[in-house]
């Protein structure tokens, strides 16, 4: 379902705006229509009363509960099945924040992501990506939303905007607490800054090599990250937010004194920040974390030199919960019975 047929079938029943707006709000950030100063029956039409018992169990069917798995962290991993029945993680974030799906697999086949080791299954629609976060509500606050989870935002461009746009507004989301998360992707830097909700960006650079990148993400757009962090400067300044640069570290592959000096050349004087994640171990995929020690000898560095840095480990660590990896156990779970 995509959200701007829910609007169409509000309009049907004979909704007005404001009809509407409330219809959405309570589903967006899972509040009842009553409040303490007026009743649904007493301003809804009468048609759409009687319509929302079957609307708002097509709306709970978009995204279930099917299993939970807290970390030692704070966070939750939330494996969510779909009504079509495949599955897609969300994680419930330390401090009030959430991370969601865009899409069921990916195209982008990095090579230490779980996710796209089966491919792109298919788009999300913008109805199935507010329902992760009305899913989440109903479980504890949320107030912030990054588009991290399964999947690049980049391919699935309309929905994961539209789906921004609510949650922008009657979502109750402030817009600099929208992060849309992406290898890189020119279509992203010509769309954003035209919304009307403008979310913040966060951009997975993992190397300063193209040669490297393109081996590391090998179905990711072309875009050296000398000319990436060229466009990202120019949307942080456009909009007022930072970039977030994603970097997982891998042992060996992305972790030398060489990258560490290519990001301090590349992000010198630029608005951003680095996120440093280490790798969040994935059986079979060939690549390791680096140890700690490192990761905060390379974090030290950068922000002696000037570039804000952040180490940070990828939620859910404890639980061996990388991006992927509740989806992969279930349906292997699931071929085995």
């Amino acid at each position: 379902m995509q959200i701007e047929q829910l609007r169409q079938r509000l309009r049907g029943l004979g909704a007005k705006p404001g009809h509407e707006q409330r219809v959405l709000i309570a589903w967006a950030q899972s509040l009842s229509l009553d409040t303490r100063r007026r009743r649904a029956e007493d301003f809804l039409p009468l048609e759409v009363r009687n319509a929302l018992p079957a609307l708002n169990a097509e709306l709970d069917a978009l995204a279930r509960l099917k299993s939970e798995h807290p970390g030692e962290d704070g966070s939750a991993r939330l494996l969510v099945e779909l009504a079509d029945g495949q599955t897609v993680e969300s994680v419930l974030l330390p401090r009030n924040g959430l991370c969601v799906s865009t899409q069921v697999g990916c195209a982008v086949g990095c090579l230490f992501c779980m996710t796209g080791q089966d491919g792109l299954i298919r788009q999300l629609g913008s109805a199935e990506i507010v329902a992760q976060v009305a899913l989440a509500r109903t479980r504890r606050l949320v107030r912030r939303v990054v588009f991290m989870g399964m999947g690049e935002p980049a391919h699935n461009l309309d929905n994961v905007l539209e789906a921004i746009d609510l949650l922008g507004t009657v979502g109750g989301i402030g817009h600099k607490n929208l992060v849309f998360s992406t290898v890189g992707d020119r279509r992203v830097f010509e769309r954003l800054p035209s919304g009307r909700i403008k979310p913040a960006l966060a951009l997975s650079l993992h190397t300063t090599r193209a040669d490297l990148r393109a081996r590391l993400l090998p179905r990711a757009q072309r875009i050296d990250p000398a000319e990436l962090v060229e466009l990202g400067e120019r949307y942080a300044r456009a909009t007022g937010y930072p970039i977030q640069y994603q970097w997982t570290l891998l042992d060996g592959i992305n972790d030398s004194d060489e990258e560490l000096e290519g990001i301090a050349r590349l992000l010198a004087g630029k608005y951003a920040m680095m996120n440093f994640i280490p790798y969040n171990s994935n059986d079979g995929l060939g690549f390791a974390r680096p140890s700690w020690a490192r990761a905060s000898e390379m974090a030290g560095r950068l922000h002696q030199r000037g570039i804000v840095t952040r180490l940070r480990n990828s939620a859910g660590q404890d639980i061996d919960g990388g991006c992927g990896q509740l989806r992969a156990r279930a349906a292997a779970m699931k071929t085995a019975r």
